[in-house]
């Protein structure tokens, strides 16, 4: 690891969770230069909901380029651009009755919140931007100013102009914040100006695994068409069937004005989408680009694994019933120290958190922990106070469990390890 150490920056931050380098990966296994396995519940953050070297997206990227595929191409137009956009539109949303425009971005998550968030000012012709308490959009400087985790904002970078947070659902626990945003749309006065649009996740995924209730989601976007407000959804991270459904806020019958898309959309490459209603295509000609708009190998990746994955319920279906899986075993390892640790479960589909309430510093130690029983989980939260689950959306039943017994152990010998500590300092 000492070339890392010596040549690489300081900013460098997952191999610090996980210090061993990794040489190859399949389905939901990583294998490091030493020939260790370890399962992986972290997928590359939600990229890789498809798994490591999803077997459809190799032998599709193997033929394309081996015929001499169009691989970089701006935003002129290829028959990968052309097949995947036929295939989004066939299997993706005309099934869910969505009528929307893609436009397609930089290659990451932060690229396609910037370009949502430029576009709803443009279109309203107002700068203000609603968003939410411990939500997370991404580190460039528009993105960053709409992200409420501390730990990535500093005031000697961040951009705090043209931004409003609100409390997000379940802040104030039982109460409805939505009264709150209501009244200060409503009061001239309150100093929150008339925003342009409302970004949010409908799970926090960095913020600690938050999720929206239905009722929630459905009365913002009623206020939103009452105040003439975009309503943009960021799916980057809990869209693509990591909530079973492909999109996260299907489960409302909500419609969003705008989606961002990233992450899992490529197949596990570099590639981002914004989604909007067509009447708010309102860019003039180039007024919007980037050298990477559009990755012709994430078109051919995406293309086969919405072929392969969206074309009937199986593996939605298949979420719901891995996250009943995942959901009753974390619940059995919370009930086994209820006399001792007050231990949230919470999540949808199959991105889940576990909170121990009592102290903040546990989930980075279950997290080390769990990397000793060769098993990859990381930590999220306004203080990485939850240990969070986000495994592969392919991953098999039996490795699904063996992953969770593997976490079951961590958690096991840390408290053992902690009691024994503590009955030694007395």
């Amino acid at each position: 690891m000492r070339i890392f150490e010596n040549l690489e920056s300081e900013v460098r931050g997952y191999i610090r969770s996980f210090p061993t380098i990794f040489e190859k990966s399949k389905g939901a296994i990583l294998t490091d230069e030493q020939g260790e396995e370890f399962i992986d519940f972290f997928a590359g953050a939600g990229t890789l909901n498809y798994g490591h070297n999803n077997e459809h997206v190799q032998e599709a990227l193997m033929e394309y380029l081996k015929k001499d595929g169009v691989v970089h191409g701006l935003d002129m137009a290829t028959t990968a651009k052309k097949e995947f956009i036929q295939t989004f539109d066939e299997l993706i949303l005309k099934p869910r009755n969505l009528e929307y425009k893609l436009q397609f971005t930089g290659p990451t998550g932060a690229n396609v919140v910037e370009t949502a968030l430029k576009l709803a000012r443009l279109i309203k012709g107002r700068s203000n931007i609603v968003a939410f308490t411990n939500g997370y959009h991404g580190l460039s400087q528009g993105a960053l100013a709409v992200t409420g985790n501390n730990e990535y904002r500093d005031e000697s970078y961040i951009s705090r102009c043209n931004a409003t947070f609100m409390p997000y659902d379940g802040y104030f626990g039982e109460v409805n914040t939505l009264e709150y945003f209501r009244k200060f749309l409503e009061d001239g006065s309150s100093g929150v100006d008339l925003p342009a649009a409302v970004i949010l996740e409908t799970i926090q995924g960095e913020g600690g695994i938050n999720v929206v209730s239905k009722e929630w989601l459905q009365e913002l976007e009623t206020i939103c068409k009452e105040f003439d407000i975009l309503l943009i959804v960021d799916d980057i991270q809990v869209g693509n069937g990591r909530t079973g459904e492909f999109f996260s806020f299907e489960f409302a019958g909500i419609n969003p004005d705008m989606v961002t898309l990233s992450k899992s959309i490529g197949g596990g490459l570099p590639m981002a989408l914004l989604l909007f209603r067509p009447e708010l295509d309102q860019w003039k000609q180039g007024e919007h680009t980037g050298t990477f708009r559009g990755n012709n190998l994430a078109f051919v990746a995406s293309k086969v694994c919405l072929e392969n994955y969206w074309q009937s319920d199986d593996l939605s279906n298949a979420v719901f019933y891995k996250e009943k899986i995942l959901k009753e075993k974390l619940q059995e390892i919370a009930k086994k120290y209820e006399d001792e640790y007050t231990i949230d479960v919470r999540g949808r589909g199959l991105a889940y958190g576990f909170e121990v309430k009592e102290d903040k510093s546990i989930a980075s130690e279950i997290s080390e922990y769990a990397f000793k029983e060769n098993l990859i989980c990381e930590t999220c939260g306004s203080q990485n106070q939850v240990v969070k689950f986000l495994p592969p959306l392919t991953i098999s039943e039996d490795l699904l469990n063996e992953g969770l017994q593997r976490f079951e152990n961590a958690v096991d010998k840390l408290f053992k390890d902690k009691k024994e500590k503590l009955t030694q300092e007395f």
